[in-house]
């Protein structure tokens, strides 16, 4: 009996991992002037590279915008 929960917990296991992975985020960056254009770039990209969403993961302001996100397909 445990030798079945253990390959039951090990398939549950393997299963979950094949469902993220079919999720796998892509990072992007972009630059821009102020933040609406560095994500407008954002928005753009994750466009062209098929994407359903993307999560603005950092944004840095010095001179001009530096963002960067992930995507999602």
């Amino acid at each position: 009996m445990k030798n079945v929960k253990t390959l039951t917990l090990a398939a549950v296991a393997a299963l979950s991992l094949m469902s993220f992975g079919s999720f796998a985020a892509e990072s992007i960056s972009a630059h821009g002037s102020t933040l609406d254009s560095a994500e407008a770039h954002i928005a753009a990209k994750a466009q062209a590279e098929g994407a359903n969403s993307y999560k603005i993961t950092s944004a840095r302001a010095d001179n001009g915008v530096y963002m960067t996100a992930e995507i999602y397909k």
